[in-house]
């Protein structure tokens, strides 16, 4: 009989070691699920900041797109002014061009009459010379006619 309560003994061991590995896998399992249920809610909220985030950038995007079309429209009419602008700068070279034509003509044709503008301002002291003198003679004669005048008036008196 010693065998068989060696066997029996052996077997209770068995069944309490069974029994305490049983509580053991379900202590770790009931921690894993515990684990599982926190990893669930987390996926949870990280599936609504997700939609979130995919509804801000949906809106981004279609803001971008307006932008892009905005820029676009702005650039199209920036160009045409831009074509204005040049159209002007063309209409500018060609007045400095012809400015430079009709200073060039102008300086061209005083050093050919250079003698002939020489004997226009000498005529034209000349001219008034005359006149300077005439003005003093006229002034000269109102004068002695003022003077003969109140002389005159002055005897009656």
């Amino acid at each position: 009989m010693d065998w068989q309560i060696v066997l029996y003994i052996a077997a209770g061991i068995a069944a309490i070691a069974f029994l305490v590995l049983c509580i053991a896998i379900a202590v770790v399992l009931f921690s894993v699920k515990k684990n599982l249920d926190h990893v669930a809610s987390t996926l949870d909220g990280l599936d609504g900041q997700i939609q979130g985030i995919t509804r801000e950038s949906t809106d981004l995007l279609h803001k971008s797109n307006r932008l892009v079309e905005d820029i676009q429209g702005k650039s199209e009419k920036l160009n045409a002014v831009v074509d204005a602008v040049q159209g002007i700068g063309y209409s500018v070279t060609n007045l400095n061009d012809s400015v430079d034509r009709v200073t060039n003509s102008i300086t061209h044709n005083i050093s050919q009459n250079e003698e002939k503008i020489s004997q226009v301002v000498q005529w034209s002291n000349v001219a008034m010379e005359i006149a300077d003198k005439w003005q003093i003679r006229q002034q000269q004669r109102n004068r002695a006619y003022n003077k003969v005048n109140v002389d005159g008036q002055s005897e009656n008196l």
